[in-house]
């Protein structure tokens, strides 16, 4: 992967998440403000057009600015915390202009630890992270196994649509969703559903 690779992937998972816009406002809307579906539009649209842009062909610095851009464009908390992803992912691939998908898994399960080590979070307590973390989990051990970048990327799109589906039992710790408690019970989290569809985007 170099920077026109992640470019394609950035601007396949920009479209998912505009396509389902609505649906992630109606669902935030259950336990929050209801900005959850604008903020994450915005977010990936302005690192879309950072990467068409950028004649940077570092991938951690690119990364970075990426980061920098989301958190910029998508002020919530969902916002910042990605951001924190897209920065774990940079320090991880600084210096590198092609990874191969052992390094770009490497580069991603690194950012969703910098997502855990900020918000203090974990899986299981119904967040972006009960999507992420098994996605990641998939996508290592299908690469491992020898599996190319499409069956990967569907084993890992698989497995963070049963991390999304699996919040809807889950009662939310943080943020203001935290408030609502067994009211949140029957329906997915909406981090969790965001964290869905990036990588329905990138394993079709």
């Amino acid at each position: 992967m170099n920077v026109k690779d992640l470019a394609e992937a950035v601007k396949r998972i920009s479209r998912k998440i505009e396509e389902n816009k609505d649906y992630l406002v109606k669902l935030d809307q259950q336990n929050g403000d209801g900005d959850l579906g604008i903020s994450m539009d915005e977010g990936f649209k302005a690192v879309e057009m950072l990467l068409e842009l950028t004649e940077e062909q570092d991938l951690g610095k690119v990364l970075m600015k990426a980061g920098n851009a989301f958190n910029e464009a998508a002020p919530s908390s969902l916002g910042t915390i990605l951001s924190f992803g897209f920065m774990g992912m940079a320090r991880n691939l600084k210096g590198v202009t092609d990874a191969d998908q052992l390094q770009v898994v490497a580069a991603f399960k690194a950012g969703v630890e910098k997502i855990m080590e900020k918000a203090g979070s974990k899986p299981g307590e119904r967040t972006v992270l009960d999507s992420l973390c098994p996605a990641a989990e998939a996508w290592e051990k299908s690469a491992r196994e020898g599996a190319g970048w499409g069956e990967a990327l569907g084993c890992a799109a698989k497995a963070a649509a049963w991390g999304a589906e699996a919040t809807k039992q889950m009662l939310p710790v943080h943020g203001r969703a935290a408030y609502y408690g067994e009211k949140s019970l029957g329906h997915p989290d909406g981090g969790a559903v965001v964290g869905k569809l990036v990588f329905e985007a990138l394993g079709r």
